[in-house]
Protein backbone atom coordinates (compact mmCIF):
# COMPACT_ATOMS: atom_id res chain seq x y z
CA UNK A 1 0.00 0.00 0.00
CA UNK A 2 1.46 3.52 -1.05
CA UNK A 3 1.98 6.17 1.52
CA UNK A 4 -0.76 8.22 0.04
CA UNK A 5 -3.06 5.84 0.72
CA UNK A 6 -2.29 5.99 4.44
CA UNK A 7 -2.62 9.60 4.51
CA UNK A 8 -5.69 10.72 6.54
CA UNK A 9 -7.88 13.09 4.71
CA UNK A 10 -8.01 16.66 6.42
CA UNK A 11 -10.39 18.32 7.87
CA UNK A 12 -12.44 20.61 5.74
CA UNK A 13 -12.14 24.70 6.89
CA UNK A 14 -16.31 24.43 6.90
CA UNK A 15 -15.86 21.81 9.57
CA UNK A 16 -13.15 23.23 11.37
CA UNK A 17 -15.17 26.64 11.56
CA UNK A 18 -18.47 24.70 12.41
CA UNK A 19 -16.23 23.25 15.48
CA UNK A 20 -14.70 26.42 16.99
CA UNK A 21 -18.46 27.73 17.05
CA UNK A 22 -19.68 24.31 18.98
CA UNK A 23 -16.91 25.02 21.58
CA UNK A 24 -18.13 28.65 21.74
CA UNK A 25 -21.51 27.90 22.09
CA UNK A 26 -20.65 25.79 24.76
CA UNK A 27 -18.38 27.13 26.69
CA UNK A 28 -21.13 29.97 26.78
CA UNK A 29 -23.75 27.86 27.87
CA UNK A 30 -21.55 26.33 30.91
CA UNK A 31 -20.75 30.28 31.80
CA UNK A 32 -24.10 31.14 31.70
CA UNK A 33 -25.08 28.17 34.07
CA UNK A 34 -22.28 28.86 36.06
CA UNK A 35 -23.47 32.39 36.50
CA UNK A 36 -27.21 31.27 37.26
CA UNK A 37 -25.94 28.93 40.28
CA UNK A 38 -23.28 31.09 41.57
CA UNK A 39 -25.98 34.00 41.99
CA UNK A 40 -27.67 31.50 44.53
CA UNK A 41 -24.52 31.59 46.70
CA UNK A 42 -24.31 33.91 50.34
CA UNK A 43 -21.53 33.65 52.35
CA UNK A 44 -22.56 33.53 56.22
CA UNK A 45 -18.77 33.95 57.32
CA UNK A 46 -17.12 37.61 58.18
CA UNK A 47 -14.61 39.41 56.58
CA UNK A 48 -12.33 42.83 56.93
CA UNK A 49 -14.33 44.85 54.59
CA UNK A 50 -17.71 44.86 52.87
CA UNK A 51 -17.41 45.66 49.29
CA UNK A 52 -20.34 47.65 47.69
CA UNK A 53 -21.06 47.62 43.82
CA UNK A 54 -21.53 51.11 42.78
CA UNK A 55 -24.74 51.79 40.64
CA UNK A 56 -26.74 54.90 39.63
CA UNK A 57 -27.15 58.09 41.71
CA UNK A 58 -28.72 61.17 41.17
CA UNK A 59 -27.62 64.34 42.42
CA UNK A 60 -26.48 62.44 45.67
CA UNK A 61 -29.45 60.35 46.01
CA UNK A 62 -28.72 57.12 45.87
CA UNK A 63 -30.57 54.74 43.05
CA UNK A 64 -33.24 52.14 44.23
CA UNK A 65 -30.40 49.62 42.93
CA UNK A 66 -27.98 51.25 44.71
CA UNK A 67 -29.87 51.91 47.63
CA UNK A 68 -30.70 48.30 47.97
CA UNK A 69 -27.50 47.32 47.64
CA UNK A 70 -26.25 50.37 50.39
CA UNK A 71 -29.19 48.71 53.12
CA UNK A 72 -27.43 45.24 52.46
CA UNK A 73 -24.33 46.51 53.42
CA UNK A 74 -25.69 48.26 55.78
CA UNK A 75 -27.37 45.13 57.62
CA UNK A 76 -23.96 43.01 57.14
CA UNK A 77 -22.07 45.86 59.24
CA UNK A 78 -24.81 46.20 62.02
CA UNK A 79 -24.69 42.36 61.99
CA UNK A 80 -21.22 42.82 62.75
CA UNK A 81 -19.62 40.65 59.40
CA UNK A 82 -17.07 43.07 58.74
CA UNK A 83 -15.58 46.14 60.55
CA UNK A 84 -15.44 48.37 57.41
CA UNK A 85 -17.32 48.93 53.97
CA UNK A 86 -15.92 50.18 50.78
CA UNK A 87 -17.83 51.68 48.18
CA UNK A 88 -17.12 51.82 44.77
CA UNK A 89 -17.97 53.80 41.76
CA UNK A 90 -16.79 57.16 39.96
CA UNK A 91 -18.60 60.24 38.14
CA UNK A 92 -20.92 59.61 35.11
CA UNK A 93 -21.23 62.69 32.53
CA UNK A 94 -23.22 65.45 34.19
CA UNK A 95 -22.75 63.73 38.16
CA UNK A 96 -21.68 66.36 40.87
CA UNK A 97 -19.98 63.32 43.39
CA UNK A 98 -19.62 60.41 42.63
CA UNK A 99 -21.35 56.94 43.14
CA UNK A 100 -19.14 55.92 45.59
CA UNK A 101 -19.71 59.84 47.73
CA UNK A 102 -23.16 58.98 47.19
CA UNK A 103 -23.19 55.97 48.88
CA UNK A 104 -21.10 57.44 52.44
CA UNK A 105 -23.43 60.07 52.28
CA UNK A 106 -26.31 57.11 52.88
CA UNK A 107 -24.63 55.24 55.15
CA UNK A 108 -23.54 57.66 57.49
CA UNK A 109 -26.83 59.35 58.01
CA UNK A 110 -28.06 55.50 58.81
CA UNK A 111 -25.24 55.06 61.55
CA UNK A 112 -22.02 53.92 59.94
CA UNK A 113 -18.80 56.15 61.18
CA UNK A 114 -17.96 58.16 58.43
CA UNK A 115 -14.37 56.56 59.83
CA UNK A 116 -15.38 52.93 58.74
CA UNK A 117 -16.14 54.01 55.51
CA UNK A 118 -13.51 53.49 52.60
CA UNK A 119 -13.74 55.16 49.37
CA UNK A 120 -12.83 54.11 45.42
CA UNK A 121 -14.38 57.06 44.06
CA UNK A 122 -12.38 56.47 40.21
CA UNK A 123 -13.79 53.64 38.88
CA UNK A 124 -16.44 53.37 35.73
CA UNK A 125 -16.24 49.70 35.67
CA UNK A 126 -16.75 46.39 37.74
CA UNK A 127 -12.99 45.65 36.29
CA UNK A 128 -11.71 49.61 37.58
CA UNK A 129 -13.70 49.54 40.49
CA UNK A 130 -12.46 46.22 42.04
CA UNK A 131 -8.65 47.17 41.10
CA UNK A 132 -9.26 50.13 43.38
CA UNK A 133 -10.93 48.63 46.12
CA UNK A 134 -8.04 46.06 46.74
CA UNK A 135 -5.45 49.41 46.65
CA UNK A 136 -7.57 51.06 48.72
CA UNK A 137 -7.31 47.93 51.19
CA UNK A 138 -3.81 47.61 51.20
CA UNK A 139 -3.35 51.44 51.39
CA UNK A 140 -5.50 52.51 53.50
CA UNK A 141 -5.58 49.65 56.05
CA UNK A 142 -2.04 48.39 57.80
CA UNK A 143 -3.21 45.04 59.01
CA UNK A 144 -3.93 44.10 55.34
CA UNK A 145 -1.10 45.73 53.99
CA UNK A 146 0.63 42.67 53.28
CA UNK A 147 -2.16 39.73 52.85
CA UNK A 148 -4.57 38.94 51.12
CA UNK A 149 -8.22 40.96 52.34
CA UNK A 150 -11.30 38.96 52.65
CA UNK A 151 -14.23 40.93 51.61
CA UNK A 152 -17.78 40.47 51.63
CA UNK A 153 -18.99 41.46 48.06
CA UNK A 154 -22.49 43.13 47.53
CA UNK A 155 -24.27 43.60 44.52
CA UNK A 156 -26.82 41.80 42.34
CA UNK A 157 -27.03 38.43 42.07
CA UNK A 158 -26.60 37.84 38.69
CA UNK A 159 -22.77 39.76 39.14
CA UNK A 160 -21.50 37.88 41.76
CA UNK A 161 -19.75 35.00 39.66
CA UNK A 162 -17.94 38.25 37.48
CA UNK A 163 -17.23 40.10 41.01
CA UNK A 164 -15.86 37.06 42.61
CA UNK A 165 -13.17 36.16 39.37
CA UNK A 166 -12.36 39.80 39.35
CA UNK A 167 -11.72 39.69 43.06
CA UNK A 168 -9.56 36.83 42.82
CA UNK A 169 -7.27 38.32 40.32
CA UNK A 170 -6.80 41.18 42.21
CA UNK A 171 -5.35 39.43 45.43
CA UNK A 172 -8.80 39.30 47.26
CA UNK A 173 -10.33 36.26 49.18
CA UNK A 174 -14.26 36.80 48.19
CA UNK A 175 -16.90 35.69 49.86
CA UNK A 176 -20.52 36.72 48.21
CA UNK A 177 -23.35 38.35 49.39
CA UNK A 178 -26.06 39.71 47.21
CA UNK A 179 -28.60 41.89 47.96
CA UNK A 180 -32.39 40.07 47.23
CA UNK A 181 -34.43 43.17 47.10
CA UNK A 182 -32.71 45.30 44.45
CA UNK A 183 -35.48 45.63 41.79
CA UNK A 184 -33.38 44.24 38.95
CA UNK A 185 -33.45 41.24 40.62
CA UNK A 186 -37.14 41.40 41.47
CA UNK A 187 -38.63 41.29 37.76
CA UNK A 188 -38.05 39.39 33.85
CA UNK A 189 -35.35 41.76 33.15
CA UNK A 190 -32.99 39.52 35.17
CA UNK A 191 -32.73 37.41 32.42
CA UNK A 192 -31.08 40.12 30.17
CA UNK A 193 -28.74 40.74 32.70
CA UNK A 194 -27.78 37.61 33.25
CA UNK A 195 -27.08 37.10 29.58
CA UNK A 196 -25.25 40.35 29.46
CA UNK A 197 -22.65 38.84 32.35
CA UNK A 198 -22.23 35.54 30.55
CA UNK A 199 -20.37 37.94 27.63
CA UNK A 200 -18.87 40.42 30.12
CA UNK A 201 -17.71 38.07 32.22
CA UNK A 202 -15.36 35.98 29.06
CA UNK A 203 -14.47 39.37 28.26
CA UNK A 204 -13.20 41.01 31.84
CA UNK A 205 -11.24 37.62 32.22
CA UNK A 206 -9.89 38.22 28.91
CA UNK A 207 -8.89 41.91 29.38
CA UNK A 208 -7.08 40.84 32.85
CA UNK A 209 -4.73 38.37 31.23
CA UNK A 210 -3.60 40.97 29.20
CA UNK A 211 -3.02 43.43 31.52
CA UNK A 212 -1.07 40.92 33.83
CA UNK A 213 1.11 40.14 30.87
CA UNK A 214 1.72 43.51 29.63
CA UNK A 215 2.11 44.59 33.01
CA UNK A 216 -0.43 47.60 32.61
CA UNK A 217 -3.39 48.62 35.12
CA UNK A 218 -6.83 49.32 33.79
CA UNK A 219 -6.59 52.80 34.20
CA UNK A 220 -3.78 53.14 32.02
Amino acid sequence: MSASRLRLPRPRPSRLIWRGLLVLVAGWLVCLVAIAGWSRRSSSASADAIVVLGAAQYGGRPSPVLRSRLDHALGLYKAGRAPRVVLTGGRRPGDLISEAAAGRRYLVRRGIPNDRILLESTGRTSLASMQGAADVLRGQVDSLADRRPRVLLVSDPFHMLRLDVLARMQGLAPLSSPTRTSPISANTVVLEYMLRESVALPTDLALMVWLRLSGRRVDE
